[in-house]
């Protein structure tokens, strides 16, 4: 180990970075609590009426990323969030407002969702490269953990806060806790100083040309384009296991569904668990190497779920699964950040989006029909099928081996 990554380990994050993380967090808190608020409201209008709710938040959100990649480089991320933050705290307003007087038909809640996923289109591009713009590179890899933790800690808490929101207050509560959390973090964003800030071009193009220079950034950057293409498959078919595949196996072995939650439960430990190390000691020399030898283990753990005989058993694969996912994520998402241009930030971050979101689109239908006609057992390998595929491409890549910690 090196005087230098002796010493990016030793450093302390700069506290501009810890009062963003803060207010971000508490943010994504709100929002995580207010999603689940809103399909357990539109389920109260039939199944059709909930899909429709959720695919209004999904499908601008999908469509538009790009260009909200394009507008966060242009106008750059803080301004872009704080823009983003005051439309939503308007809408948080009303919503609770209008919840509250007339109750929840089903018009608002999809005109809700679909302002959501618009401004997710452009916020999550922007507040992806925020770690870059408030560190130096050789903490990079420390403040993306950092942040992972805490995303999958509020990921764990959302949810049952929404659902003891709506149970004792409805949909309008959710709704004045996300106005909240939107007042907290527009505060934190004026107070917030990025510290390294993209140069602005000399002459402005137009933003649907910018957005293609964001693509061709994207494959000529040397070893971009890899962690990308490896990123998504991993995507595709580790979340899936999660949301998809740890339900039905639960179901098949006779669990309850707190069974199955238990299990998730695990999964999601050992990704806090993994990412808390990696924020306090870094990531390892070759991080390219470390991610495909993480993303194998990642399909062991899913063997040793899919194949489990008792719930023990499954909660151990959940640890291995989620422990290794934390590692193979820690390792290359801050990678990302750092081979991507000053001046290509939130584009870079958004194609990755767009490329999880089609990937998943794809994949939650083909693992869904495997399981469907093989059982949820043939799902899952699936999954550890394509996932060591993916890790001995990774292995076999040199644009992956060669990739070394930033400096």
């Amino acid at each position: 180990m090196t005087a230098t990554s002796v010493q990016a380990e030793k450093a302390a994050l700069p506290g501009v970075f810890h009062v963003w993380l803060g207010g971000a967090l508490v943010s994504q808190l709100g929002d995580a609590a207010l999603y689940f608020a809103l399909g357990w409201a539109a389920s109260a209008h039939g199944g059709l009426a909930a899909a429709w709710v959720l695919s209004a938040v999904a499908l601008p959100r999908t469509v538009l990323l790009l260009l909200g990649g394009a507008v966060g480089d242009r106008l750059g991320a803080r301004q872009v969030m704080i823009v983003g933050d005051a439309v939503m705290l308007v809408v948080a307003v009303a919503l609770a407002v209008v919840s509250g007087a007339v109750g929840t038909p089903l018009v608002m809640l999809v005109i809700a969702a679909l302002v959501v996923g618009t401004n997710d289109a452009f916020y999550l591009p922007s507040a992806g490269s925020m770690p870059r713009r408030l560190v130096e590179p050789k903490l990079l890899p420390r403040a993306v953990a950092l942040r992972q933790s805490g995303t999958q800690l509020v990921g764990m808490i959302g949810p049952p806060l929404g659902g003891a929101l709506v149970a004792f207050a409805g949909l309008s509560a959710a709704a004045w806790i996300d106005a909240t959390t939107f007042a907290v973090v527009l505060v934190v964003l004026m107070m917030v100083r990025p510290r390294f800030t993209p140069p602005s071009p000399g002459q402005r193009k137009h933003i649907l040309r910018e957005v293609g220079e964001g693509i061709r950034v994207v494959v000529k950057t040397a070893g971009l384009g890899p962690v990308l293409l490896l990123v998504a498959g991993a995507a595709g078919f580790v979340l899936p296991f999660t949301s998809l595949l740890i339900p039905l196996l639960a179901r098949g072995h006779g669990w309850s569904s707190a069974g199955a939650g238990f299990v998730v439960g695990a999964q999601s430990v050992g990704t806090i668990v993994a990412a808390l190390i990696i924020s306090r000691r870094g990531i390892l020399a070759r991080p390219g190497m470390v991610a495909a030898c993480a993303l194998a283990m990642v399909a062991v753990g899913q063997l040793i779920v899919g194949f489990a005989p008792s719930i023990p058993v499954a909660l151990a694969g959940g640890l291995v699964t989620g422990t290794a996912s934390g590692v193979f994520v820690g390792h290359l998402s801050p990678l990302l950040l750092s081979a991507a241009p000053d001046t290509h930030l939130a584009r870079v971050q958004a194609i990755l989006s767009v490329i999880q979101s089609v990937t998943l689109l794809a994949t939650n239908n083909i693992i869904g029909s495997v399981a469907n006609a093989f059982g949820p057992r043939a799902g899952a390998v699936l999954c550890s099928a394509v996932l060591l595929t993916c890790a001995a491409t990774g292995l076999a890549s040199r644009p992956i081996r060669r990739i070394s910690r930033p400096a």
